[in-house]
């Protein structure tokens, strides 16, 4: 841990402050106030529970979220989907049901687990290295599910199984892929979660590999909550014809208004050298507002958009964007890659993080860290890892950063970020013997914040899920999940009663008391 000095003495600008996270808490998640909507929770991704988590005492239920995972020796490469949570507590699980592709949703209870519906979907991945998360998303009572040629699925009444309905809904029209379906079937893949805004319009990124009679090209797409759609090519949106795609994984995100939409592009030239943009878009429209090339802030050269990472837009309650990318060269940075910071319209603001693969910050209120000292009103939460294996330390962290306060990063030698607290895994690593101190990963994407207990919650490789307390600094609680094992990143959540949703080793685990 890192020596933070006192906080100035004011429990009511503390008070002020928490009061101000929760409330963008709930204005991000509009009406469903205390649902897990999507990735990072919201359509801003900030991942901030808005009910105490309960204490991690016992396993409730668990249930697979991959019925053939595919290990690669001790590893699991794979991104699973977020577990999405109704305000009526029905668990949305995303399930990859074969061994290289075929995907279906459960609805479960969460109280118990008991399963109360499946939806099969006929989404088809697109091409891939590490298989890339099946994203679905909750807006305006509906379920949003991705399907085969760039469709989506909306299912009504998700906590009223005996009466949903289900609707097919295609953003270049269905008249024309009723026309001529086998080419887009072919060419045409949803390669990005889902987001919604608060009108229960859905925004996603795909990707286009074949001729189709619309002449598609990758891009990003938007279908209103009546079926009514547009896209926008992603060259078009960057103002650059050598960009091919969005980037696989990466989320969208919503401003707090909700009026822009940002989103990462990449030219798609292969793993450790894609670049590309960050992109503000009119949400409505998807008229370009600012683009800029991400950059490598250490040795200026175009920062790697990498298509095996999930990183994605993170959005402030001031409006600053937060997008990790991956260093170039690659390993410089002993694989973190870097934290940008944007202010709304794009323009580099502030400092940057000294972390940033496959990673998507969360919002933490400074009141949780009574030792905070400085004036910023959020903070963020991060991996920090410092993979040995890249010719880091192998002392593997999670780090609360400051955005408004720098500190001298030890590898680069340049500003970055301030840390206000961080926590190495508990875990030995026997992988790597010669370091001293070398640690399992912190095996999270997006990490769940409880802003009414001061805890963040977050997943480990060494298979256990751990409450770290932001007034002690300590990790308070732990429960293992399995025995642990090498595996792509995935995301921690909190449902509206309190239990903790984590996924390690191909299952989802329901923790509470």
């Amino acid at each position: 841990m890192l020596p933070c000095g006192s906080r100035p003495a004011s429990r009511l600008i503390a008070i002020l402050q928490l009061l101000a996270i929760v409330a963008f808490a709930r204005t991000a998640g509009a009406k469903t106030i205390v649902g897990w909507l999507g990735y990072g929770g919201d359509a801003q991704h900030t991942a901030i529970a808005k009910v105490a988590a309960q204490s991690l005492d016992r396993i409730r239920w668990q249930t697979p979220v991959d019925l053939a995972p595919q290990y690669s020796g001790n590893d699991l490469l794979i991104h699973y989907g977020s577990p999405l949570v109704t305000r009526g507590n029905t668990v949305v699980v995303p399930v990859k049901v074969g061994a290289t592709d075929g995907f279906e949703v459960e609805g479960r209870r969460g109280s118990d687990g008991t399963l109360l519906w499946t939806q099969t979907s006929d989404y088809v991945l697109p091409p891939h290295d590490w298989v890339l998360s099946f994203g679905s998303v909750l807006g305006r009572g509906k379920l949003w599910v991705p399907g085969r040629a760039g469709t989506l699925y909306a299912r009504t009444r998700v906590d009223r199984p005996e009466r949903a309905r289900v609707r097919q809904l295609v953003f270049y029209g269905a008249a024309a892929y009723a026309a001529a379906p086998a080419p887009y079937d072919a060419g045409v893949f949803i390669n990005t979660p889902l987001v919604a805004d608060r009108h229960g319009a859905i925004v996603f990124g795909f990707q286009v590999t074949d001729t189709t009679p619309l002449g598609l090209e990758s891009g990003i797409a938007r279908v209103t909550n009546g079926g009514r759609g547009g896209w926008v090519a992603a060259a078009t949106a960057a103002g650059d014809a050598s960009i091919t795609k969005v980037a696989h994984g990466s989320a969208p995100a919503l401003s707090v208004d909700q009026r822009i939409l940002y989103i990462a592009v990449s030219d798609g030239t292969g793993w450790g050298a894609a670049s590309g943009y960050l992109l503000a878009l009119d949400a409505r429209t998807l008229a370009t507002l600012a683009a800029v090339r991400l950059k490598d802030p250490a040795t200026g050269l175009d920062a790697d958009v990498h298509d095996d990472g999930t990183a994605s837009p993170t959005i402030g309650p001031d409006g600053d964007v937060y997008f990790g990318v991956v260093e170039n060269p690659f390993f410089s940075h002993h694989g973190r890659g870097w934290l940008l910071h944007f202010d709304r319209l794009l323009n580099p603001k502030g400092a940057i993080g000294a972390f940033g693969w496959d990673d998507t910050p969360s919002i933490v209120s400074a009141a949780m860290v009574p030792s905070y000292a400085g004036v910023s009103p959020y903070l963020l939460v991060t991996k920090y890892n410092d993979y040995g294996v890249a010719g880091g330390t192998g002392v593997n962290r999670i780090a609360i950063l400051d955005p408004n306060a720098s500190m001298t990063d030890p590898i680069s030698g340049i500003a970055v970020m301030r840390a206000v607290l961080t926590v190495a895994g508990p875990t030995s690593d026997p992988e790597f013997p010669g370091l001293p101190g070398a640690v399992r990963e912190w095996c999270i994407n997006t990490a769940a914040v409880d802003p009414i207990t001061h805890a963040i919650l977050a997943n480990n490789e060494d298979g256990t899920l751990y409450r770290w307390d932001t007034t002690t600094g300590a990790l308070a609680q732990a429960i293992t999940l399995t025995a642990g094992l090498g595996e792509a990143y995935t995301p921690t959540i909190v449902g509206p009663d309190g239990t903790v949703y984590a996924i390690n080793n191909a299952t989802l685990f329901a923790v509470g008391e």
